[in-house]
């Protein structure tokens, strides 16, 4: 099957196509694409398919987006109140 990995590292963005088996679990998926190789020091446990997070031991479907979230560098709505002033 066919599945799409999508990486937002910082200093850039990476797609990519991989095949791998059916049963396949995201962790696969991630080690297929050699993301680990690609961006080293990424988190690989912030992971999520179609936009929704996941455990890397999810089973994927053919053309699945994969993809690897960044930690997040501030609370989003503490981030809103500074910048609201309150």
């Amino acid at each position: 099957m066919r599945i799409l990995v999508v990486i937002a590292a910082a200093d850039r963005q990476d797609t990519l196509h991989v095949e791998i088996e059916e049963g396949a679990s995201v962790a696969m998926a991630l080690a297929a694409a050699r993301v680990a190789e690609r961006h080293p020091g990424l988190a690989l446990d912030h992971v999520g398919v179609w936009g929704k997070r996941c455990t890397p031991d999810r089973v994927l479907r053919d053309a699945d987006r994969v993809e690897v979230y960044r930690p997040l560098l501030a609370d989003p709505k503490a981030a809103r109140r500074a910048r609201a002033g309150l």
